[in-house]
């Protein structure tokens, strides 16, 4: 979970610096100079879980604090990484859950980013690693909300096409399989 949200906040702060209401996007209706509409495009485009993500992204990419949280994160993305491929050097597919609990509500966990960012337990390896991934819908809890699926394989290999690939057709055949089982209620 700490290697995910420092990875990702880092590169999300990164990337949504470009974000300036003058070349592309969302732009504030009044302002008084560049700077002002720089700070009102962002502060008005932006919500509070970007900005929070930005500003958790600024503090690791700042001086001092790189080496000691990024460069750490990525290190440990790369032994994340290995791990799968020795996963994947003896299987095709891994199934598990996309999530530790059912779908919750709309806005049910606005309050708390913590409980927000746990629900992603089982989702961050496979963003980390960099592997192929695709969650479906298996079922559905008494209260009617979702219960997802996952299906992880490795990413297709160079010069392989989907077709070729025999860890895309067996996630291709077992998100199938799951679906058709869902459409017959068992």
């Amino acid at each position: 979970m700490a290697t995910y949200y420092i990875v990702a906040t880092a590169e999300a702060s990164s990337n949504l610096a470009r974000y300036d209401g003058v070349h592309y996007g969302y732009r504030a209706k009044s302002f008084e100079n560049m700077i002002d509409m720089y700070a009102r495009t962002r502060g008005e485009a932006f919500g509070a879980e970007v900005k929070r993500r930005i500003m958790l992204g600024t503090y690791a990419l700042s001086s001092g604090y790189k080496d000691a949280y990024y460069v750490k994160a990525l290190k440990v993305r790369r032994l994340i990484k290995d791990d799968f491929d020795r996963a994947f050097a003896e299987c095709d597919v891994i199934a598990g859950p996309t999530s530790p609990t059912a779908a919750f509500k709309i806005g049910e966990r606005v309050d708390d980013p913590l409980a927000m960012y746990l629900a992603d337990i089982y989702t961050i390896g496979a963003n980390l690693a960099g592997i192929a991934g695709i969650s479906i819908p298996c079922g559905f809890t008494k209260g009617g909300l979702p219960i997802g699926l996952q299906l992880l394989a490795p990413a297709i290999r160079r010069g392989e096409t989907a077709a070729r690939s025999p860890y895309a057709r067996a996630r291709d055949r077992l998100a199938y399989e799951a679906a058709e089982t869902l459409k017959q209620g068992t």
